[in-house]
């Protein structure tokens, strides 16, 4: 198990912004860990967001999920040009509430394709939230050395969303 745990970059928004990057990501590190806790402005309960790692926009992403949200269960799964679905508070779910994300990326610097996981939840305190697992795949053989967030409707992060990057290493 990793035993060092270094903060690589934070950025904790103080203007609305559709995206966030953390860009000249080194490969000095074992294992990439992200947490997030992020709302938008987008007039609604939930947002979702698209992940991209070097740019690359092409299909060469792959999602399995188990999500939940109030009573109900559902797995989904597919292709997409971007990790996506990521579910966060909008500006309609419980005032000053922000989702919560955790995002495991290991062998980020290898020359193989890159596996990832992410737990995330939308909270409030209303009837419903939404919880999800996820494990993710890019196809991409390049080092990962840069991850874009991109709020995927009309809105944008809001002010106070946090942003954490940090590298890890097994020595």
């Amino acid at each position: 198990m990793a035993n060092t745990y270094t903060l690589i970059e934070a950025k904790t928004l103080s203007s609305a912004v559709t995206n966030v990057e953390f860009a000249s990501i080194p490969s000095t590190y074992t294992d990439l860990l992200i947490k997030i806790s992020a709302r938008s402005d987008y007039a609604a309960v939930a947002d979702n967001l698209y992940i991209r790692f070097n740019n690359d926009s092409g299909s060469n992403y792959v999602r399995k999920e188990i999500y939940g949200s109030g009573t109900s269960a559902a797995s989904y799964g597919g292709t997409a040009t971007a990790f996506e679905y990521v579910y966060f508070n909008g500006s309609t779910s419980t005032a000053n509430t922000f989702g919560n994300f955790e995002m495991y990326i290991p062998n980020y610097a290898s020359s193989n394709q890159k596996s990832f996981s992410i737990d995330n939840a939308r909270e409030g305190n209303a009837t419903s939230g939404d919880l999800q697992l996820e494990a993710g795949l890019w196809t991409g053989t390049a080092a990962i050395s840069s991850i874009k967030f991109i709020d995927q409707t009309t809105g944008n992060f809001v002010v106070n969303s946090t942003f954490y990057l940090y590298g890890i290493k097994n020595s």
